[in-house]
């Protein structure tokens, strides 16, 4: 930058004051001095002129040339005079001096008089005399005194002036040179130059407050060139990847540890943008990082791919500062980078492990939820539709009751397995958990591709399962449902396909199902149906039926089948095949059964109060999960609680509890019958293999499945006869074993003479009596007995 001399600043204030005040002042002075001479010199030529001018009335009058012209020759001899012009009345004098008049620029004033003549006749004008005054310059007017005065008077001004100028030099200019002197030695060299100047006035004042100021600058200095050290120091040996970036986010600045963790040179990285480094795929992720990346206390944070110079890549998380402008001026950023790779592969691993099942190796619930999530969102944009299938293993929970659960484990692993090869590469499998699985599959036309699928799931699963050399079968309940035909958002789709798979369940199960709205309408009235019983368990609406079971030789009660009963004060009594069915898949069966156990066995205490009832025993039906080893005990606290004895106590049990082989199942059994309890197989016949199980367990009643008493009125001759010769093989067979026999449903007359016939021993059925509440079953018997005392009377 060009720098302006304060001398020249000062001189040119100086002739600025005096153009401003002095010369005008002089100008002025001039102007009224040259006046005042020229007013005094046209007075002057004025008296010069009426003096002559008398003296030339007589020679004109007389016509004396001569004397007229000496008396020109003396006015044209007067200053400043450079024309004269006389003449007479009568034409005869014309006196010109010059014979050339001036031009009018060189004229000042023109001085006129009449030439009088004093005669007998009086004063007579007999001429005129005309003087033309020239023009002169400002200064010659002038005397020479004044002259010198004015010389006098410049010269002072110009003393002064001179004088100005030296002092200026000498207390002002000196000590400013000096001054600027060390500035400019300072900025240059860079060490801080001192003034040498001492006065005792502001420019020695200066001077010392500078002196001072470089001492303290000089101390301050190299405090923050020691500092700056240190800073350096401590940046290059901090054990972090520390870099800084312009605006432009090219690297300034790399610490030694980064430089040894990345394997780069510093002059391969400096003046490099950091962008460079970072993995291609990186890049928008980086260059967004202010926007998205950005903490509440104001660091960026940002997580990339960096190529070391080895070529390796290396996850890294860069804390960024914000901007920072150094003495240069230049924008920076601190930031620190930090190995992160290992956290990385350990968060992959992690997630990994948090939706992949550890057992099998398929998704886990969590992975198939944002799978499935993921999908209906692929089939939106696609215009494609996403099947779910909800898979169930049906006899899964016999098998890791009886063989344990690493037998149950390699069960699910094979599943897994025969899963896979029957889907395509892109089909997604996973495990919910326990032995349920589902299956997603993408498709134009998903839902024929879906039932097509889970048929041939189904039938790789009906293949044996070897583990441990035992040979195993499985079996597959399936639901379907499909996007967007039966469900609008991914919870929705998993919970029909399951709903579906369900409906399988119950219809059967091992096989597929589609979900349809029927399906919606069954799970309310399921939920309905589980809204009661929790309700009926809440407020005590679950009762025990009594149905009497009749000695067919004699009609006489020998005991009581006690049946569930849920009476609903809107509803009424409910289906007990509904109750049971939702009760043993939600759990509370265990609940229910213990509630109407214990009323049954107390209203069993009432009864045997009445006349011929104290002998009659109580047939309870038990669930399979209501096998728990507490059940002998629990039943023998109640039975000693109302004073009924094991004996009269007959627990029914199905082909179903049996085929479990359930070892808790046994152990229960042989505890209930060590107990005195009796067991009797309810639903006799209907199995493959009832007759070995009246081998195996400790069975003392069979009970004759009403479908045989109901063929007996058949109208088809072989059918009638072939449920005879069934009823008759029941009742040897059991016979010869030590068991009662019982036969169920018995309706007519017809159908009780011929079972007393085939020497069938108790029957029960609405012949004899519906079930029926305890009060009015109380009402029942005793006028039974009154009629049959009447008869016994007669």
């Amino acid at each position: 930058m060009r720098m302006h001399s304060v001398e020249n600043r000062f001189i040119a204030i100086v002739i600025g004051a005096l153009l401003v005040f002095v010369a005008p002042l002089f100008f002025f002075f001039l102007v009224l001095s040259s006046d005042r001479v020229a007013r005094e010199r046209l007075k002057h030529t004025e008296v010069l002129m009426q003096a002559n001018a008398q003296a030339l009335g007589k020679p004109i009058w007389d016509f004396d040339l001569d004397s007229i012209a000496q008396i020109v020759e003396t006015l044209r001899a007067g200053a400043n005079i450079n024309y004269l012009h006389i003449r007479d009345t009568s034409g005869l004098i014309n006196i010109r001096e010059p014979e050339v008049a001036p031009s009018p620029d060189a004229i000042q004033s023109i001085v006129t008089a009449d030439i009088l003549h004093r005669t007998n006749e009086g004063i007579r004008k007999v001429g005129t005399a005309e003087i033309a005054i020239a023009r002169d310059g400002p200064f010659s007017r002038f005397s020479t005194d004044e002259l010198a005065l004015f010389s006098i008077f410049l010269f002072a001004v110009g003393t002064l002036f001179t004088a100005a100028i030296i002092g200026n030099r000498i207390t002002i200019i000196r000590p400013l040179m000096r001054l600027t002197a060390a500035i400019e030695a300072t900025r240059r060299l860079g060490s801080r130059h001192h003034v040498d100047w001492m006065s005792n006035d502001e420019m020695g004042h200066l001077a010392h407050n500078f002196n001072e100021m470089q001492i303290r600058l000089e101390r301050e200095e190299n405090e923050l060139k020691l500092a700056h050290a240190r800073t350096t120091e401590i940046y290059n040996k901090t054990p972090a990847m520390l870099f800084s970036t312009d605006r432009d986010n090219c690297i300034t600045a790399v610490s030694d540890y980064w430089l040894i963790a990345t394997g780069y040179s510093r002059d391969a990285v400096i003046g490099h943008s950091f962008t460079n480094f970072v993995d291609a795929a990186d890049h928008l992720i980086y260059r967004d990082r202010h926007q998205s990346g950005r903490t509440s206390t104001g660091i960026c944070e940002v997580t990339v791919r960096f190529h070391r110079a080895d070529g390796t890549v290396m996850d890294v998380l860069v804390l960024e500062t914000g901007l920072a402008t150094d003495d240069a001026g230049t924008e920076t950023t601190l930031s620190v980078m930090t190995d992160v790779t290992d956290l990385k592969e350990a968060e992959s691993r992690n997630l990994r492990q948090a939706i992949t099942d550890h057992l099998t190796g398929l998704l886990n619930r969590q992975g198939f939820e944002s799978v499935l999530c993921e999908l209906i969102h692929k089939a939106e944009i696609e215009n494609q539709t996403l099947a779910c299938l909800f898979l169930d293993l049906d006899r899964f929970k016999w098998i890791n009751d009886n063989l344990g659960h690493a037998v149950g484990d390699e069960v699910l692993c094979q599943v897994a397995n025969r899963l896979r090869d029957q889907l395509r590469f892109n089909d997604v499998v996973a495990r919910l958990g326990g032995d349920e699985f589902a299956v997603l599959l993408l498709s134009p036309e998903a839902a024929p591709l879906a039932v097509d699928v889970g048929n041939r799931l189904c039938t790789a699963l009906k293949e044996p399962i070897f583990v441990n050399g035992s040979r195993l079968n499985v079996s597959a309940s399936i639901g379907i449902a499909v996007y967007p035909d039966h469900a609008a958002t991914a919870a929705d789709l998993l919970q029909k396909s399951d709903m579906a798979m369900y409906a399988r369940k119950r219809g059967g199960k091992n096989g597929t199902q589609v979900f349809h709205d029927d399906i919606v309408d069954i799970a309310r009235r399921r939920l309905e149906i589980e809204q009661c019983i929790e309700q009926g368990l809440r407020e005590g609406q679950f009762d025990a039926y009594l149905q009497p079971i009749v000695s067919l030789s004699d009609g006489r009660v020998a005991g009581f089948e006690a049946l569930m009963r849920l009476c609903h004060p809107q509803n009424g009594v409910l289906s007990p095949n509904e109750i049971i069915g939702v009760a043993e898949e939600n759990g509370s069966i265990g609940k229910i059964g213990d509630v109407i156990l214990e009323k049954a066995i107390r209203d069993l205490a009432a009864i045997s109060a009445l006349d011929g009832m104290a002998n009659c025993y109580l047939a309870a039906n038990f669930s399979p999960l209501q096998f728990e080893p507490s059940l002998p005990s629990r039943l023998a606290a109640l039975l000693l609680d109302c004073g009924v004895t094991p004996s009269r106590i007959v627990v029914e049990i199905t082909e179903a509890v049996l085929m479990l082989d359930n070892p808790v199942i046994r152990q229960t059994l042989d505890a209930l019958t060590e107990l005195g309890c009796k067991i009797a197989l309810d639903d006799f016949g209907t199995g493959y293999s009832s007759l070995s199980y009246l081998n195996r367990f400790p069975v003392d009643i069979v009970k004759v499945d009403q479908s045989f008493i109901r063929s007996l009125d058949s109208s088809e001759q072989s059918i009638s006869a072939k449920s005879r010769t069934l009823i008759e093989g029941i009742r040897m067979i059991s016979h010869q074993m030590g068991c009662v026999v019982v036969a169920e449903g018995i309706e007519t007359e017809a159908e009780r003479q011929a079972l007393e016939e085939m020497g069938i021993d108790l029957g029960q059925g609405f012949l004899f009596s519906e079930p029926l509440p305890f009060h009015e079953l109380i009402q029942t018997l005793d006028v039974a007995e009154r009629t049959r005392g009447q008869s016994g009377s007669h």
